[in-house]
C-alpha cells in the first residue's frame, strides 16, 4: 500500500513499511525512511506505483480548468477527495483524486486552503480583486523583462528619461524601471553609471559626476529663479583714485581692486576696496534667500556655479570703467613702509583697468623684481605694483608667515568644451603655475590685512561677525574673534569676498552697519548668525570636495587624451604617490621598500573615469631632480589617505585644513579650475 502525504508544502509519495494505527513508518521512492502520523495522510492507494503517482497526476492536472472547477465546486469547506468523487462522476482513482488536488493547490485565488487537503472556493468579489491584481503584476513583470532586455541590448527603455536623475542617484526600489535597472545590471555585471552611458543615458562619465553633485545640492537646477536686480546706489561720495583689480583670465566676479595715493611729505595711501552687493541685497529679500541657499560660488574645471545671478553680479563686479559702490579700506603707510593710520568709508570707487595675470606675470615677476625692471617695457600700474609689492613684503615679515610654501605648484585648469577626445566633449589643458608668485602675494597680504583689520574693528565695537581662526593646527569657523596662527594674526574674518561668499556678505552687512551708526543686522548672540556660519561651513567643504574629486578627474580624462603609457610619480608615503605632470594621487600597491620624496617611473594599466581611479604598476626608481621639487606637507598626506580611504567627509575637513592658508592667503582671486567659455 502506499500513500500520498505533504511535508514542508510539498506533495511526497512512499510505501508503507509498518501501519501502527496512530502512526506509520514509509520508505519513499528515494529509499528514504520517514516516520509520519496517520492523520497526516492524505490518501492512501496500490495503484500505481509510489515513484509514478505525481508524474502522472501532473499530467492529468494540466486538463483541468479552473474556472470550471471554481464553478462547479459549493460555497462550502469542502475536501479534495469528495469533490474529486462529485467532479468525475465516480469514486476516483489515486491519479485522478492527486490530480484534482493538484489542481486545487496550485490555484491559491480561486481556492483558499482551510487545511490538510481543504478548501472553500474564494468568494466573486474577492476572486475579482485578486485576479485583476495578479494580471496587473503579470504585466509588470513583462514590462520589467522588458526594460531589462533592452538596456541589455545597449537601448535606453522610453520609461527611463524622465527619472533618469532618480534611477542614477537616488533609486526607488519599489519603481518598475529601478527593478529593471537592477536586472540588467546583474545580469551584465555592470554598474548602474556604466549600463546607462552604453545604453546612451549619459552622453560622458563626466555628466555622470556633476550630474550626482547637482542632484544633491542643486535638485531644482542652476539656473536663478525670476528675481530683480537691485540698482546701485548712486548717492554715495565718489573716491579719488583709479583703482584696478588683479585676477586670473577668467575671473567675472571682481570682489577687491586696489589703489595707492602719494602723500603730501612722503608715503602713500593704499586702498583696498572691496564690490558692495550688501548695499543692495537686503536681509531676507528674495535675493538673499537665494544667496543664503546656495552660500558660495562652485568652482570646477571647465565651469562654475555663483551664488548670485549674473545681472546682479554686473551691477557690482568692480569691472572696469566705472564708479562702483565699495567698502573700502584706506591704509596710511610710510615712505619705509611702516603703518600710519587706517579708516574705512562707503564710497563709490572709479575702476581703471581689470588686470589679470596672463599679462601681468610676464613682466611682474621675480626676477623682473630682482632686476628692479631692468629692461623691462613700462606697463600699466608698473609704480603702483612696484610699492605695493614692496608694502606687502614689509606686511608678510610683520606676521611673520609666509605667503606661501615657495617649493609648491599649483596647477590651473581649463576645458575647451568646442572640442571632444575619445571621453565625451571637453579637451583638458592643465597648467603648472608656481605658488607664491609676486603677484599672489602682493594681492594677498592686502587681503589679509583688510579682512584682519576688519574682524578687529567689528570687535572691537563688539558687533558679531564670522571668523575663522586656526589653533593647534585646527582650522574652524566661530562667532567669536580668536587668533589664527596659520596666518600670524588676532583675528580673521572673511570679508573680501561678498559676490562670491555668503560669510563675507554677512560681515559686509555688519561692517556697513557699524561705519553708518546703524543697529547691526545680527545682534549679539544672533542664532540666524551662528545657523548661517554652520551651513555655510558645512556647504563650502561639500563644495571643496566635490571641485577636488573633479580636477582628480580631469587628471585622469588630461592622461589619456595625451595617450600616456607610463608616468613618473613622487611617493608620499609608503604606496601612496602623486603624479608629477599633474596633481593626481593615488596608491600603487606594487611599490615597496621606498622612501617618502623618491621618484618612481610607472606603467599605466586601468583609468576608471566613473569611480575616478588609475591602476599603474611600478617600473623603476628615477634618480631625484637636480632642483628640489614640490614638498608635500602632512596635512596633504593625511588629505590624500583619507580620499584614497574612501573617507569623503573626513578627507574634505583634511583638504580644508591643508588649504587654508593658500586659500585665505589667495583670498581676493578665485580658482583657476574655469571654463574657457564665455559663461565662465
Amino acid at each position: 500500500m502506499n500513500v500520498l502525504f505533504e511535508e514542508d508544502g510539498v506533495f511526497k509519495t512512499g510505501t508503507i513499511m509498518a501501519d501502527n494505527d496512530t502512526s506509520l513508518q514509509v520508505e519513499t521512492p528515494h529509499g528514504k525512511r520517514v516516520k509520519l502520523k496517520a492523520n497526516t495522510i492524505l490518501l492512501r492507494y496500490a495503484n500505481p506505483a509510489a515513484s509514478e503517482l505525481l508524474a502522472r497526476a501532473e499530467q492529468e492536472a494540466a486538463a483541468l480548468e479552473t474556472d470550471f472547477l471554481w464553478e462547479m465546486c459549493g460555497d462550502a469547506e469542502f475536501g479534495f477527495a469528495e469533490f474529486a468523487q462529485d467532479y468525475f462522476g465516480h469514486p476516483p482513482s489515486a491519479i485522478e483524486a492527486t490530480a484534482l488536488l493538484q489542481g486545487l493547490q496550485a490555484s491559491p485565488l480561486h481556492f483558499h486552503r482551510k487545511g490538510r487537503g481543504r478548501f472553500r472556493k474564494a468568494p466573486p468579489e474577492i476572486l475579482q480583486a485578486a485576479l485583476a491584481g495578479a494580471e496587473k503584476k503579470r504585466l509588470q513583470q513583462e514590462a520589467i523583462t522588458r526594460m531589462k532586455d533592452e538596456l541589455l541590448a545597449g537601448t535606453l527603455p522610453a520609461e527611463f528619461p524622465p527619472m533618469l536623475k532618480q534611477l542614477l542617484y537616488r533609486p526607488d526600489r519599489n519603481k518598475l524601471e529601478t527593478k529593471a535597472l537592477e536586472a540588467a545590471c546583474e545580469a551584465s555585471g555592470m554598474s548602474v553609471p556604466r549600463l546607462m552611458l552604453k545604453a546612451g543615458a549619459l552622453p560622458s562619465s563626466h555628466d555622470y559626476l556633476l550630474g550626482r553633485f547637482l542632484f544633491e545640492y542643486f535638485p531644482e537646477g542652476t539656473g536663478f529663479p525670476p528675481v530683480e536686480a537691485p540698482a546701485a546706489p548712486d548717492d554715495l561720495p565718489l573716491a579719488d583714485v583709479q583703482a584696478f583689480s588683479i585676477d586670473d583670465a577668467t575671473t567675472t566676479e571682481i570682489d577687491d581692486a586696489l589703489s595707492l595715493t602719494p602723500r603730501d611729505g612722503g608715503g602713500w595711501v593704499v586702498g583696498i576696496h572691496i564690490a558692495a552687493p550688501c548695499l543692495g541685497i537686503k536681509p531676507g529679500s528674495a535675493i538673499d534667500a537665494i544667496a543664503r541657499t546656495r552660500l558660495s560660488t562652485v568652482y570646477m574645471p571647465g565651469n562654475k556655479i555663483t551664488m548670485l545671478p549674473d545681472d546682479l553680479v554686473e551691477v557690482f563686479t568692480l569691472g572696469a570703467g566705472s564708479a562702483r559702490p565699495a567698502v573700502s579700506l584706506y591704509v596710511e603707510v610710510n615712505s619705509d613702509y611702516s603703518l600710519g593710520g587706517m579708516r574705512s568709508c562707503i564710497e563709490r570707487v572709479p575702476v581703471a583697468a581689470n588686470l589679470r595675470h596672463h599679462d601681468l606675470e610676464p613682466v611682474f615677476n621675480e626676477e623682473t623684481l630682482a632686476n628692479e625692471f631692468a629692461g623691462t617695457p613700462d606697463f600699466a600700474f608698473k609704480r603702483e605694483l612696484s610699492v605695493l609689492w614692496e608694502f606687502a613684503t614689509v606686511l608678510e615679515a610683520g606676521r611673520g608667515k609666509p605667503s606661501a610654501n615657495q617649493n609648491a605648484m599649483d596647477f590651473n585648469y581649463y576645458v575647451d568644451w568646442e572640442a571632444s577626445t575619445q571621453d565625451g566633449p571637453g579637451q583638458i589643458s592643465i597648467e603648472r603655475r608656481k605658488r607664491g608668485s609676486p603677484l599672489d602675494k602682493l594681492v594677498a597680504e592686502l587681503m589679509i590685512l583688510a579682512n584682519s583689520s576688519w574682524g578687529k574693528l567689528l570687535h572691537e565695537a563688539g558687533i558679531p561677525a564670522i571668523y575663522r581662526a586656526q589653533t593647534g593646527g585646527r582650522v574652524r569657523m566661530t562667532t567669536a574673534a580668536a587668533p589664527h596662527d596659520g596666518l600670524g594674526v588676532d583675528c580673521y574674518a572673511w570679508s573680501t569676498s561678498p559676490l562670491r561668499r555668503y560669510v563675507d556678505m554677512c560681515n559686509q552687512w555688519q561692517l556697513v552697519a557699524h561705519l553708518r551708526g546703524e543697529p547691526a543686522h545680527f545682534p549679539t548672540g544672533s542664532t540666524e548668525l551662528a545657523v548661517a556660519m554652520n551651513d555655510f561651513d558645512q556647504t563650502y567643504k561639500a563644495y571643496a570636495e566635490f571641485q577636488q574629486g573633479m580636477e582628480r578627474y580631469w587628471c585622469l580624462r588630461w592622461l589619456r587624451q595625451n595617450g600616456l603609457k607610463e608616468v613618473s610619480a613622487k611617493v608620499l608615503r609608503e604606496n601612496i604617490v602623486r603624479l608629477e605632470d599633474v596633481p593626481f594621487v593615488f596608491k600603487v600597491h606594487s611599490l615597496s621598500n621606498l622612501n617618502s620624496g623618491d621618484r618612481v617611473q610607472l606603467s599605466l594599466e586601468q583609468f576608471d573615469l566613473i569611480d575616478v581611479e588609475l591602476r599603474a604598476k611600478y617600473v623603476a626608481t628615477l634618480p631625484p631632480l637636480e632642483q628640489g621639487g614640490d614638498t608635500a606637507e602632512d596635512e596633504e598626506i593625511e588629505a590624500a589617505e583619507l580620499v584614497l580611504a574612501g573617507d569623503d567627509a573626513a578627507a574634505a575637513s583634511a583638504a580644508i585644513v591643508a588649504e587654508t592658508a593658500a586659500q585665505e592667503r589667495t583670498d581676493a582671486t578665485p580658482p583657476a579650475s574655469l571654463a574657457k567659455d564665455p559663461a565662465a
